[in-house]
């Protein structure tokens, strides 16, 4: 039967279904907008990077000035690149730099590291501020014209790749105490010949070098898996830098 009351009822109901179905609505559209203007306006980027290889004293401890560990900063040298022109580290201070070992006559590990090398690089080419510092371990053979060849082979038209050699004595000790990576000429310790592949021991790694010349990240060079890593952690770097 109809009543009043019953009339008033229905139409409140109604207008509380309704005014609820808006109370949702209103929270789907507007609480996204205010999140995304909360992170916009004080929001922070958390991503960063570790800062690789501490100062040790001499028992072995890390060394702390200030409540800060210090940490090992690659100092500056001298090479020379597949253009025969002198290349120095500082000449890409405030750069983002990728440094790894190589040498030509590598059959093995090397084509796989600077395939890979290579495809990072693609992607990061038109890109001021990010260089590609490739060092020879056989810098006897790796004479500038040897390194352009190969250049040409392995990056055409990548200008912000060097092919650096110089002093055998001297680019193994860069690499031993600079970049804290292990290499060798087994030719030394042996009078048996040697195949090309075993003569050279040299790290497949790949090291990350900020503006400042800090290491802040280390890869393996031959595994794609890392080569994602890297190109994520160029540019959370770049960002970094870019602060």
């Amino acid at each position: 039967m109809f009543t009043l009351k019953g009339a008033i009822s229905a139409l409140l109901d109604n207008m509380n279904s309704k005014i609820f179905k808006a109370g949702i609505l209103i929270v789907l559209l507007v609480v996204p907008a205010l999140v995304f203007l909360f992170l916009k306006t004080f929001g922070d980027n958390k991503f960063s990077l570790p800062y690789y290889f501490p100062e040790l004293d001499e028992s072995g401890h890390a060394i702390v000035e200030k409540g800060d560990t210090l940490f090992h900063k690659i100092q500056d040298f001298e090479l020379v690149s597949q253009l025969n022109s002198p290349v120095r580290l500082s000449d890409f201070d405030g750069e983002i730099k990728i440094v790894s070992f190589f040498f030509s006559r590598c059959g093995t590990v090397c084509p796989i590291l600077n395939t890979n090398l290579s495809r990072v690089n693609e992607t990061f080419k038109d890109n001021i501020g990010v260089e590609f510092l490739s060092i020879t371990v056989d810098p006897n053979f790796d004479t500038p014209e040897v390194l352009e060849a190969y250049a040409d082979e392995i990056s055409p038209g990548l200008t912000n790749w060097y092919f650096l050699s110089g002093d055998k004595e001297y680019i193994y000790n860069l690499a031993l105490k600079g970049f804290k990576l292990p290499v060798s000429d087994a030719s030394v310790y042996t009078n048996e010949p040697l195949d090309v592949d075993e003569m050279f021991i040299h790290s497949e790694k790949v090291l990350l070098l900020d503006g400042d010349n800090f290491v802040r990240g280390i890869y393996d060079g031959t595994e794609l898996e890392e080569m994602e890593r890297i190109r994520l952690e160029m540019k959370i770097l770049t960002d970094i830098m870019k602060k």
